[in-house]
């Protein structure tokens, strides 16, 4: 399911138009990715939790040299899905 796919199943279970879906998901994915930016944690009860975690600096082999690198720390959302989603 693409972006295009989800807005029509929106409009459909809402009953709204496909304008007015569109802006609902795209102001909640909006939401969503302010709170990461500001390092909060996003849960959704029966569906998983969003969050930003901190990777640390760590050795590495560049693939196609073989040569040992250095991979700087940087932050990456995380998601953990919840127990009854899928069921």
């Amino acid at each position: 399911m693409n972006k295009g796919d989800l807005i029509n199943e929106i409009a459909a279970k809402a009953g709204l138009n496909k304008v007015a879906a569109k802006a609902a998901l795209d102001a909640c994915l909006e939401s969503i990715e302010q709170a990461l930016a500001n390092d909060d944690t996003v849960r959704l009860i029966g569906f998983g939790t969003f969050a930003m975690v901190e990777k640390p600096e760590r050795s590495g082999i560049n693939p196609r040299t073989k040569e040992k690198i250095q991979i700087k720390a940087r932050k990456v959302v995380k998601f953990k899905p919840a127990a009854e989603l899928g069921k």
